[in-house]
């Protein structure tokens, strides 16, 4: 018996395309980005309060982090005309498309999370012992 499996070509199967993909993940991937999405997908937030919820980010860090993601079309700055001058983020509708799939990885990471830290232990003892 002969059995024939369809496949979908993907991002994957196109160096060219795969190569613009992963600059797109290594945008929303690094290490402040992911966090500050999570936080404006509850709505918006001033900056001083994004700060706070986002530990450990540095002032210049996040500054540089939003107007990335504001680049990219993820993130919207409004500025209101007060004094003094408040500004919020929050996502655009891009930006909130990209929400599902990021707490989707989040969950297969915290479910993973102990196999992966065994198996790197495991990993690095057979290493010291080469």
């Amino acid at each position: 018996m002969e059995v024939t499996v369809a496949t979908t070509k993907t991002a994957l199967d196109d160096e060219a395309t795969c190569r613009q993909v992963l600059k797109i993940l290594a945008l929303v991937g690094d290490k402040w980005s992911l966090l500050v999405i999570g936080h404006l997908g509850q709505g918006p937030v001033r900056f001083s309060a994004l700060q706070r919820a986002v530990t450990g980010v540095s002032h210049r860090m996040l500054t540089v982090t939003l107007r990335q993601l504001e680049r990219d079309g993820l993130v919207t700055r409004t500025v209101y005309a007060c004094v003094p001058p408040r500004v919020e983020y929050a996502l655009t509708g891009l930006g909130a498309t990209l929400l599902p799939s990021v707490k989707v990885l989040a969950t297969w990471a915290e479910a993973n999370l102990d196999v992966i830290t065994k198996n790197q232990q495991a990993f690095d003892a057979d290493a010291q012992t080469e």
